[in-house]
């Protein structure tokens, strides 16, 4: 099945998808720590409520995860584009839910930073509570996949060893278009492709990762408790703006678009937005 947190007339709700139908999920604001998988699994659907999924304004996937934990250097080819040496264990960072943004939203080009890029992305959505799970049972906790354009402000992620200034800007990080459970995602691999004004910029299947979902879950859920709705976005591909010869850098107007087969497409435009 797929699933969203939508605004209905301006009434956050969580609602099933199903064909060109939004029917929301009866007493449920939005998707996490109440949609977990027994939820989901089976989900209060409010039929005569249902309304047509292009009258609803899509939020991100999870408005308000307890956490957001991200993926560094988790495909070789982005690592080596990095100048990189390959990590034997995942290079790990978090944001906040406040960067999140949603799916078609248009993304604010901060005018601090000059070095603006773009990172195309499969998002694991987690649907049970999980703690020290082993990497074997690891997939059981997934509720489902989403698509996220990690905004990456080059040129204040480099001003220190840590990346948080520049993976943390406000409204910067496009997560949706829907929670895709994994059945309906379908098997690995998965394709993930980036495109920048009409032009494929990444193009990669997810059987490239250095560290796959299983793995992801099983490290970080050694040291930290994860709850439903949290989410973990596993890396980008080779094919980064900021790499490219000569660099493709975003400004106002351009239009970045992610699609991972199986779970969906974002779109994003870039704006202008004021000192």
């Amino acid at each position: 099945m797929r699933f969203a947190s939508a605004l209905i007339d301006g009434v956050p709700r969580a609602v099933a998808v199903e064909g060109e139908q939004a029917i929301p999920l009866t007493g449920i604001a939005a998707l996490g720590l109440d949609t977990p998988n027994a939820v989901l699994a089976d989900p209060p659907l409010d039929r005569d409520a249902a309304v047509p999924l292009d009258s609803v304004t899509l939020r991100p996937v999870v408005p308000a995860p307890d956490k957001v934990i991200c993926v560094g250097l988790n495909y070789r080819e982005h690592v080596a584009e990095s100048l990189r040496d390959e990590p034997d264990y995942p290079v790990l960072f978090t944001k906040f839910a406040s960067t999140l943004a949603g799916p078609y939203d248009a993304l604010a080009a901060p005018p601090e930073s000059s070095k603006i890029d773009y990172e195309g992305e499969l998002v694991v959505i987690v649907g049970e509570r999980a703690r020290r799970v082993s990497k074997d049972d690891a997939l059981g906790v997934v509720a489902g996949y989403a698509v996220a354009n990690d905004l990456s402000m080059r040129d204040f992620q480099h001003r220190s060893h840590q990346w948080l200034q520049g993976k943390a800007w406000d409204a910067s990080t496009p997560v949706g278009p829907f929670l895709v459970t994994p059945d309906e995602a379908g098997s690995d691999p998965l394709r993930i492709t980036t495109v920048v004004n009409g032009e494929t910029v990444q193009d990669a299947t997810t059987d490239l990762m250095i560290f796959d979902v299983a793995t992801l879950i099983a490290t970080i859920s050694e040291f930290c408790t994860l709850l439903p709705g949290d989410l973990i976005l596993t890396g980008t591909p080779g094919g980064v703006g900021a790499r490219r010869d000569p660099p493709l850098l975003l400004k106002a107007g351009d239009v970045v678009a992610v699609e991972v087969g199986g779970v969906g497409r974002i779109e994003n435009t870039m704006k202008e937005e004021a000192a």
